[in-house]
């Protein structure tokens, strides 16, 4: 029996280089760093002082929310992601539903690693004062992690599955599989899918304190993050959202939606942090399965990728990752496909990371192209002996992929990749 067909229809995005998907294309096409000095970052001491995440002046909230809502609101995670999801829905053709009946078929999955760090700090300060009355209604809303899925899915009325998923930074890609496995399943036909995360020391902090940020750059920002690069010394912390409008083929078919890209399938799994695999680090056997069982999912062959997304956080895993795509795919040299990584234009978004990068694949499959990759100059010599540095575009290309692949890597040794092709 055939899978239902399903696909990308709408998509918004809230990152450190583009408040939109116009503004996003643009900038990733361009080469175009988010990446800046972040002067709170320097009267705290933290060794890294740069990041990326979006600017915006709070008035443009309004374009989002209502003055209610607005009222108390301190979580810029909760912002980014209704920003981006709102903007998906509407970049879908897709309306709120103003009825007293939820849309039954229509869902929201949308993932965070964490949400409202500063709202937790303005409660707990307030709580050990004694002025617990003084939270207000909307903290609990703000601090959960299922509060963005949450508002998201009252803002629109959706009536199907609305919840919150939660690995590292696996999760926006893993967000999208689940939407695309609900759908080809017959339990939705809509599902609003993404990611977001917080920005600020309370969220970078701990990653400060592990040293695994680079703090050689604090003058020259927009050359700190470097994937695949020789000279890589950590990944420079972000944040932002990604949203995507995943959809049966039939459903979008019949309201004559725009169609961005096709989902064609992925895997999900963990490495159990056996065999080499931790907390922080990737059991390789199980990378090159998702991979490889991503494919079989997909039902297609390793040398139909033409291009590759990778995840790829200028750490001294990027090799090993290029290993893992190589063996799994059964390609190197100049057969390895194309490959990059946002993560030299905005950081590393954390959990916001694989929704924002699948923003980011879709839109090079659709206007064909393939972004360059910031700050590669010096590829890694264990990377260039697996595969040729022109397969590493240190600029944008013009090129007509047919499929490629996304995958995310996170914490706790879990795993994602996913098969988008053109439409």
């Amino acid at each position: 029996m055939s899978k239902r067909r399903v696909v990308i229809t709408g998509l918004g995005v809230v990152s450190p280089n583009g408040m939109n998907v116009s503004n996003f294309t643009t900038a990733i096409k361009n080469g175009t760093s988010g990446i800046r000095f972040i002067e709170s970052l320097n009267k705290l001491n933290f060794s890294c002082q740069v990041a990326g995440y979006p600017i915006y002046n709070k008035e443009y909230l309004n374009n989002y929310f209502t003055d209610i809502e607005l009222r108390g609101l301190n979580a810029s995670g909760m912002e980014y992601g209704v920003i981006a999801g709102v903007d998906a829905w509407q970049h879908a053709g897709l309306s709120r539903n103003t009825s007293n009946t939820p849309l039954w078929d229509v869902g929201v999955i949308f993932g965070t690693g964490i949400l409202g760090v500063d709202k937790f700090r303005e409660a707990i300060y307030k709580v050990d004062d004694g002025k617990v009355r003084r939270l207000g209604s909307t903290t609990v809303t703000q601090t959960m992690a299922s509060g963005i899925s949450a508002f998201l899915g009252g803002m629109l009325g959706c009536g199907n599955i609305v919840t919150t998923n939660s690995s590292a930074c696996s999760t926006g890609t893993e967000a999208i599989l689940m939407a695309y496995n609900h759908i080809t399943n017959n339990q939705a036909e809509i599902i609003l899918a993404g990611s977001t995360s917080d920005s600020g020391p309370y969220v970078w902090g701990g990653f400060d304190a592990m040293r695994i940020l680079p703090y050689k750059y604090n003058h020259s920002p927009t050359a700190a993050s470097r994937p695949m690069s020789a000279s890589a010394s950590g990944f420079v912390p972000g944040s932002g959202a990604g949203a995507l409008v995943i959809e049966s083929l039939d459903s979008a078919q019949k309201r004559g939606a725009t169609i961005y890209a096709e989902i064609l399938g992925g895997h999900v799994n963990s490495g159990g942090q056996r065999n080499g695999g931790s907390m922080t680090a990737p059991n390789s056997e199980a990378v090159q399965r998702c991979i490889q069982k991503a494919i079989e999912s997909a039902g297609i062959h390793a040398d139909d990728i033409d291009a590759i997304n990778g995840h790829l956080t200028a750490t001294a895993m990027d090799p090993v990752e290029i290993y893992n795509w190589s063996t799994a795919l059964g390609r190197k040299h100049e057969d390895f496909p194309y490959i990059n990584s946002l993560k030299g234009m905005i950081g590393h978004c954390l959990a916001a990371s694989g929704s924002i990068e699948s923003v980011a694949s879709v839109i090079q499959l659709k206007n064909d192209f393939v972004f360059g990759n910031s700050n590669c100059d010096d590829l890694h010599p264990k990377i260039a002996s697996l595969i040729n540095s022109e397969r590493v575009p240190t600029k944008t290309i013009n090129f007509s992929a047919k499929i490629m692949a996304k995958a995310s890597f996170g914490f706790g040794d879990v795993n994602t990749c996913i098969i988008f092709k053109k439409y």
